[in-house]
């Protein structure tokens, strides 16, 4: 336990005591802990922007941050067209962060623990047709090293639902090709076992020779247990991938359209195939099904479309509201 008696205590080393917190005793991921910290940072910013909080020589004081600073820092964002979700979970940072202060005893009160979340909005997310997705995995060229990657990570993609960070912490050992599975270890350590299709075990089983050859040519003296590598030998990053995929994405397909989308487009193809939400669940590893259930809004809008476009009743509704 750390008491703070300097009540000027810098922002910045709270927030770092906070990071080795959340990797030496939570064993955060590292999105997690990026994502927090960024999140943090930015309050910090705020709080020197505006003032509150802040002694003469502009340091903060985690003592004087009250309801007020973390509402209007709510405002701030709201005005800044933060969507329900973000604010949810800036909001969540700053309960967690706060929550740690407390326990270390830097503060005796949470002060953001009583202030209620924003309401969300419904927002759908957004994804590709299946004509739209197998548009996309033709791409990648046929030959190279890239082309092959790249094809193995779309379909991998597709066929599997997982995270980009899920994605980039594949290893040579979490693939079971003969088997046709794949390990994947998500959110908070847990490991979970996904089918692997056909098409992506083709294209893994190519990328894997090409991976073979590159090892070859470029000799590292430590070759990475990363399934994907870039053209160095080295693994490629989840900016990396980030980076592949909106190459590919670009303007040829919808707009709102992100590398997200893939992961949103294997649920709703599962969902529209008629896969029950319970299975859609294990394979995107979610841990509530309120999650998945967005898939549900989805899928029911698109019914609606179609039996507007479609049924006769509806069809007839339309052409006498037209009328004068």
């Amino acid at each position: 336990m750390y008491i703070i008696e300097n009540y000027g205590q810098i922002m910045d080393k709270l927030i770092q005591s906070f990071r080795t917190h959340l990797v030496g005793e939570k064993n955060a991921s590292p999105n997690t802990v990026t994502g927090y910290l960024k999140d943090l940072e930015q309050f910090a910013g705020f709080l020197r922007q505006t003032g509150h909080a802040c002694t003469a020589d502009g340091t903060i004081d985690i003592h004087q941050v009250d309801r007020l600073a973390v509402r209007s820092y709510l405002a701030y964002l709201y005005e800044q067209s933060c969507t329900g979700s973000t604010m949810n979970r800036k909001l969540s940072a700053l309960r967690t962060f706060f929550q740690f202060l407390c326990r270390e005893n830097y503060i005796k009160t949470n002060v953001v623990k009583t202030i209620p979340a924003p309401r969300k909005k419904n927002a759908l997310p957004a994804y590709l047709t299946v004509d739209e997705m197998f548009r996309l995995l033709e791409l990648p060229a046929k030959e190279g090293f890239l082309g092959i990657r790249d094809r193995a990570m779309l379909e991998l993609f597709y066929g599997t639902g997982m995270r980009i960070s899920e994605l980039t912490g594949l290893t040579l050992a979490s693939i079971h090709l003969d088997e046709r599975r794949v390990n994947v270890l998500g959110k908070g350590k847990k490991e979970r076992i996904l089918p692997l299709g056909r098409k992506a075990a083709d294209a893994v089983r190519a990328y894997m020779k090409e991976r073979q050859a590159l090892l070859a040519k470029k000799k590292p003296e430590l070759p990475p247990a990363q399934l994907f590598l870039n053209t160095r030998g080295g693994a490629v990053t989840v900016r990396g991938v980030r980076k592949i995929l909106h190459r590919y994405l670009g303007p040829a397909f919808s707009k709102g359209v992100s590398p997200h989308s893939l992961r949103h487009s294997f649920a709703t193809h599962l969902l529209e195939g008629g896969a029950d939400l319970r299975s859609i669940q294990e394979m995107l590893g979610h841990a509530s099904l309120s999650t998945t259930q967005k898939y549900t809004h989805l899928t029911i809008d698109r019914l609606m479309e179609t039996y507007d476009k479609s049924h006769p009743r509806a069809q007839q509704l339309d052409a006498n509201s037209a009328k004068p």
